[in-house]
This record gives C-alpha cells, sequence and structure tokens, in this order.
C-alpha cells in the first residue's frame, strides 16, 4: 500500500472511531480474520474467534478510538503484523 493510501486508511479509521457512531473492525493475522472490534454507544468491545492466538486473547489493554494503536498493540504481543480492517455496519 502507498504512503498515501495508508495515510487516508488511517484518517477514516480514526475518523470513524471519533464520530461516536456505531463501528466494526475485523482483526486479522496470518491471513485470517481472528477476532473484531466493535464500537457502540461510546462502549469499545474486543471478540476473539475460538481458534485465535491466546497472545492476543490475553490482550488486556486499553480500547479506545486510537485503532492504529490498537493494531500495533497487538502486532507486538502476536510478533506478527496484526490488522484492523473497517467494515459497514
Amino acid at each position: 500500500m502507498s504512503l498515501a493510501n495508508q495515510f487516508v486508511a488511517r484518517a477514516t479509521r480514526l475518523f470513524l472511531a471519533a464520530t461516536g457512531e456505531p463501528a466494526l473492525w475485523t482483526v486479522s493475522a496470518h491471513g485470517r480474520v481472528v477476532g473484531s472490534l466493535v464500537c457502540q454507544n461510546g462502549a469499545w468491545r474486543l471478540s476473539w474467534f475460538n481458534d485465535a492466538d491466546r497472545r492476543l486473547t490475553s490482550y488486556a489493554g486499553p480500547l479506545g478510538g486510537d485503532v492504529e494503536a490498537l493494531a500495533e498493540s497487538l502486532s507486538t504481543r502476536l510478533g506478527a503484523p496484526v490488522r484492523l480492517e473497517s467494515q459497514p455496519v
């Protein structure tokens, strides 16, 4: 992905996270969707599928409007890239 596309994608994710509207992201690692992040009425919830890596499912850190920071934290825990992709609600 080009630097410009990365910037636009990040800005879009931050905007969606800050609007207060319901929002949904898929959480992907190793080419598979392993969980979801939901924001509804200002409450954030991170959910994992049964086969998600324990290094991810044990995450107890903060959830909030900075989706990129969460992706970086999860990537550090896993030792591999973790992507959060905004989905239509």
